[in-house]
């Protein structure tokens, strides 16, 4: 079987995760959640996603020690629950990430060329799935530098909007000068459910630390520090953000913006400065795409290793190290998709089916053992990440629900079939 080199310490393992998650919430989710849990509801939701995600994130952590190779939960739950809860994560995870992809080509397009926008995304995809063919080193140092210019556009809008309340006085009407600060009202329970499954869209990029296990250096010291790492960066700079948005916005306006943050800036009298927002937010998602097709490309190499899917997908490159026939199958699934996508269809599709696979992950981390040394009840943050993720897959939009369900039952079927071939032809 050919293995994949271990190139990635610490410090690129967390970029990795940044560059995964960075993008997704700030730019894409925050609108639809927001419409979901309303201004009150909003920033619990962020931290009981936040919460799901962490226990999730230690579950990953813990596995991915053990089992340090490509795949994640694909390969922890063949090997901790059996192949079927194997093949359902892989399924699970290819699909949604599938249109998880799509959703950021689209918004790249949406970005820098409304007009055009399924041309700039195909054209994206083009030019990642390029980057990521060099290696994953090649990934890596793209994601380095895509990370710095988001952090330095966030940092930008954070200013903007403290500038904006410290140099406004508070008027009767409760607001800043033009910055509306009432509440919205709240939606209840169900709403800051849906809401929190909505923006786990936003933290599931800290897996990609995992299924790039294979390409780790001392992958039991380096992925249980980088994964938690970069989580707990990633959350902080949401609520910041959050708490800003919602501050100038408003939840009404906020629920309604295509582009939330280039609104903020616009808000506090510095339109100029909108473009400067724009162009970082293609940044961000361009660095969610490079991570993101890089992570379901492993994956089908996991699941082609032990024929789940075609084995001519396994083929690894000699020169570059990466599975280059996975990375060209995915890019040219998620270009097609792209020509019929929508984003927020997508990410609820999306947000559904991951939250599936890692209710597998969290399932296979209570049949570990205990681990020496450490302080965190792991097994009791398993069992809250199981039931959060049935809980908040669940409490969804109902259109989301019925097609992250379908497409797995779907899966199940191909397994099923697949199995009973393989049976009656005596497993050749």
């Amino acid at each position: 079987m050919e293995q994949l080199v271990r190139r990635l310490g610490v410090t690129d393992a967390v970029v990795i995760g940044l560059g995964a998650m960075l993008g997704a919430g700030v730019f894409v989710v925050f609108a639809p959640a927001a419409a979901a849990a309303g201004g009150n509801g909003l920033l619990l939701a962020l931290a009981l996603a936040g919460l799901v995600a962490f226990c999730n994130a230690t579950s990953s952590a813990r596995l991915a020690a053990h089992y340090p190779e490509s795949g994640g939960t694909y390969v922890y739950g063949r090997e901790r629950l059996g192949p079927f809860a194997g093949f359902l994560a892989g399924w699970g995870f290819v699909v949604g990430k599938t249109a998880s992809c799509a959703a950021m080509a689209l918004t790249v397009g949406a970005y820098l060329w409304p007009g055009r926008a399924r041309l700039v995304a195909v054209v994206a995809i083009a030019a990642v799935t390029a980057v990521n063919l060099r290696g994953v080193g090649k990934t890596a140092q793209a994601t380095k530098a895509l990370v710095g210019v988001v952090l330095g556009v966030l940092s930008l809008v954070v200013v903007v909007g403290l500038a904006g309340f410290a140099s406004e006085r508070i008027g009767d009407s409760g607001s800043v000068g033009g910055v509306v600060f009432s509440d919205g009202g709240g939606a209840g329970i169900h709403g800051v459910l849906t809401a929190a499954g909505l923006l786990f869209f936003a933290f599931a990029g800290y897996a990609r630390i995992a299924t790039l296990g294979e390409e780790v250096r001392e992958p039991e010291r380096t992925i249980p520090r980088a994964v938690p790492l970069a989580l707990g960066v990633v959350l902080a700079i949401y609520l910041v953000l959050a708490v800003i948005t919602l501050g100038v916005l408003g939840p009404d306006r906020l629920a309604a913006s295509a582009a939330p943050l280039a609104d903020v800036v616009t808000t506090v009298g510095l339109p100029g400065l909108a473009w400067v927002v724009r162009a970082g937010a293609a940044v961000a998602v361009t660095g969610v795409l490079l991570s993101l097709l890089a992570g379901v490309g492993r994956t089908l190499l996991a699941m082609a290793r032990r024929r789940d899917v075609p084995a001519g997908l396994a083929t690894v490159h000699r020169a570059h190290q990466v599975p280059y026939r996975a990375e060209l199958v995915v890019a040219v699934v998620v270009a097609a998709v792209v020509l019929v996508g929508d984003v927020r269809g997508a990410i609820g599709f999306s947000s559904c089916t991951v939250l599936v696979y890692y209710a597998i992950t969290n399932a296979s981390a209570l049949t570990l053992g205990r681990d020496p040394g450490r302080r965190l009840p792991v097994r009791l943050l398993a069992v809250l990440g199981l039931a959060g993720c049935v809980t908040l897959a669940v409490s969804l939009p109902l259109a989301s629900v019925a097609a992250g369900f379908g497409v797995l039952a779907v899966g199940a079927g191909w397994y099923a079939l697949r199995r009973r071939y393989i049976d009656r032809s005596g497993g050749r």
